[in-house]
């Protein structure tokens, strides 16, 4: 065997160990990412869809949260404060390979990111505080520029690619609707009737099937508080969390009205259990609830902060994209071996 040969055989065992590098690093099990403050600021976690093996993804003194999955599992986008503004970071699911998603600084808060289908371009809303508005951009990875969509915010990309599902609003009277905006026409429908009271906020998909979770107050009037400068409603107190297909129908509420208010929802990947954020004991723990029996499971106890635990997104290998080698550059290689 010559010379030529061998570097050939020693580039393909380096190859495959680099694709299989790849492999190692996505989880093997379904895992959840959530955001923590139990050591006085926000760092992202992963856990278990019990609650069990939380572990420390980010470890630095800046605020880091918002984290969701790639579609394989190979990534994680985060939002950070450590360059000043809140924008967007990659790293790999063990937290190592921390890198900006965008080369250049900006100018305007980045926040609530979501990714395309195929994991090739995110979505998220950029914040103006000077004029108080929200705007959902999309993205590709690699590139630098951001194409915006619509006026917004935490944007829900769904998994045929088709829609991107968001929170419109308008200032100064609480009107929040859960809209979806067609990105081959551009056109915006909304996901409940019109004269549905409009309260509603952060929707979420499941990777199967055409189900959104998101949550809704239904009656964002003064019930047992009494209005004062700061809140002159108490528009938070009946906000709990609903199910619906993306056409609206098969409305549903999984987490009754009892108690503090209900919110920031996430499906798991076969959509048969939801997570979300209400207050216990003066802190913001993570719950899930089962979407049939309505069976709720307290994930989070400990923290500090009133938001002491928040977010929530769910992955699972048997829903992901597969990963699978470039096999182009595996048959380069092999066929170079041949004419050897």
């Amino acid at each position: 065997m010559n010379l030529m040969i061998i570097s050939f055989i020693f580039s393909l065992i380096l190859l495959c160990a680099n694709v299989f590098s790849v492999f190692a690093k996505v989880p093997t099990t379904p895992k959840i990412l959530f955001t923590s403050a139990r050591d006085g600021n926000r760092e992202v976690y992963t856990m278990n869809p019990d609650g069990s093996e939380q572990v420390n993804l980010t470890q630095h003194p800046a605020d880091d949260q918002q984290a969701v999955w790639s579609p394989t599992g190979e990534k994680i986008l985060f939002i950070s404060n450590r360059g000043g503004m809140r924008d967007l970071y990659l790293m790999n699911p063990d937290g190592t390979n921390v890198r900006r998603f965008f080369k250049r600084k900006t100018k305007t808060d980045r926040s609530s990111p979501t990714w395309s289908q195929d994991g090739k371009q995110i979505a998220y809303h950029a914040t103006d505080w000077d004029k108080i508005k929200f705007f959902i951009y999309i993205a590709t990875l690699g590139e630098q520029e951001e194409e915006p969509v619509v006026e917004g915010f935490n944007p829900a990309w769904s998994r045929d690619g088709k829609e991107i599902a968001y929170t419109s609003y308008v200032i100064g009277n609480f009107h929040r609707r859960v809209t979806l905006i067609d990105l081959h026409t551009r056109e915006t429908r909304l996901l409940l009737p019109k004269k549905a009271t409009p309260w509603q906020n952060d929707p979420a998909w499941s990777a199967v099937g055409n189900k959104l979770v998101f949550s809704w107050n239904q009656t964002p009037v003064p019930w047992d508080h009494k209005p004062d400068k700061a809140f002159p409603l108490e528009w938070k107190a009946k906000e709990t969390i609903y199910i619906a297909n993306r056409d609206g129908t098969d409305l549903n509420q999984l987490v009754d009205e009892d108690g503090p208010y209900a919110h920031d929802p996430a499906l798991s990947p076969d959509g048969k259990q939801a997570l979300y954020i209400q207050e216990i004991h003066g802190r913001f723990q993570i719950f899930k609830v089962e979407v049939n029996s309505g069976i709720r499971t307290q994930l989070t106890h400990i923290g500090d902060l009133f938001q002491a635990n928040s977010g929530g997104d769910w992955f699972d290998p048997v829903y992901a994209l597969p990963v699978s080698p470039q096999p182009q550059l595996l048959t380069t290689i092999w066929g170079e071996i041949k004419k050897q």
